[in-house]
């Protein structure tokens, strides 16, 4: 469904002597997403996210690099894929003054969706964000979680096949964040493909078929969240040591709490299953959203 090969994107930079230069923000990202597959991207700040789903979604031009969906070029046939591409937008960016039916019916004109047509959609997705009793308030009057929703269905009005997603659960709380989960997976198993970013470690290992890790705009690791853990070691032992909390990893239980019974400490000592946030700070020696 996407296939990235050698993405490339480098913006001018000013070097601190002031001399004119070149930041590398992606550097030769290659991977491919299938159909129906709920993929993550994860990094550290700075790390390209959001430059790759900008230049997959048509809001900035690669500087190298190819991006296909479904066999085709986006460079030669971008307006053709528009049709099928959603896009979630990190940042609220709703008209202010109409209502949430006006936002739809706004945004459906602009797919030229005819009148019926944009009428029936709007009521759908109404119906499967749960918004259908706020229809003619103010965007303004709307909680966060409330806009998010909407935000959904918006990106899903002319039913793309192809929905990303930049951050899509940010600054909710995990009530509202789990509704938002249920419908991301409802999505995929309605046969669209979610491409999402996130700083939430437990949301990506909760949701995603696969996750890929970028570190300072190149590909560290691609995997599915379980075979992640798999190779690190499936239990992990922590404790307070010299420098700070340490941790270990072991492949099976029994060696986890022999090595646990062999350090010196104050109860501190826990073993528990490894989880991706382990995996990531491993690969990439920081913690998500530092």
């Amino acid at each position: 469904m996407i296939q990235i090969d050698n993405l490339v994107k480098k913006f001018p930079h000013k070097t601190k002597a002031g001399k004119n230069s070149e930041k590398t923000a992606v550097d030769n990202l290659s991977l491919s997403v299938g159909e129906g597959e709920i993929f993550g991207l994860l990094g550290p700040n700075g790390a390209g996210k959001t430059t790759t789903i900008r230049m997959l979604t048509m809001q900035t031009q690669p500087t190298g690099g190819r991006i296909r969906y479904k066999d085709m070029d986006l460079a030669e046939h971008a307006q053709e894929l528009k049709s099928i591409i959603g896009v979630v937008p990190q940042h609220v960016n709703f008209d202010q003054d109409l209502t949430v039916g006006e936002n739809l019916e706004l945004h459906a004109r602009l797919h030229h969706m005819k009148r019926a047509e944009r009428q029936q959609r709007i009521r759908e997705l109404l119906a499967y964000v749960e918004l259908t009793d706020v229809v003619n308030d103010g965007v303004r009057r709307l909680s966060g979680g409330m806009k998010r929703r909407l935000l959904i269905a918006r990106a899903l009005l002319h039913q793309p096949r192809i929905l990303f997603m930049d951050e899509p659960t940010v600054a909710l709380d995990p009530q509202v964040r789990r509704r938002i989960w249920q419908l991301i997976r409802q999505m995929a198993r309605d046969g669209v493909t979610v491409f999402l970013t996130t700083h939430y470690i437990e949301e990506a290992e909760n949701l995603c078929d696969r996750v890929a890790i970028l570190n300072k705009g190149r590909l560290v690791a691609l995997d599915t969240p379980q075979n992640f853990c798999e190779k690190l070691g499936r239990y992990t032992v922590e404790w307070d040591g010299s420098a700070g909390r340490e941790y270990q990893f072991f492949a099976e239980k029994q060696a986890a709490a022999a090595f646990a019974g062999q350090q010196a400490g104050d109860g501190s000592i826990l073993i528990r299953p490894t989880n991706l946030e382990d995996v990531f700070i491993e690969l990439t020696g920081r913690r998500e959203g530092i």
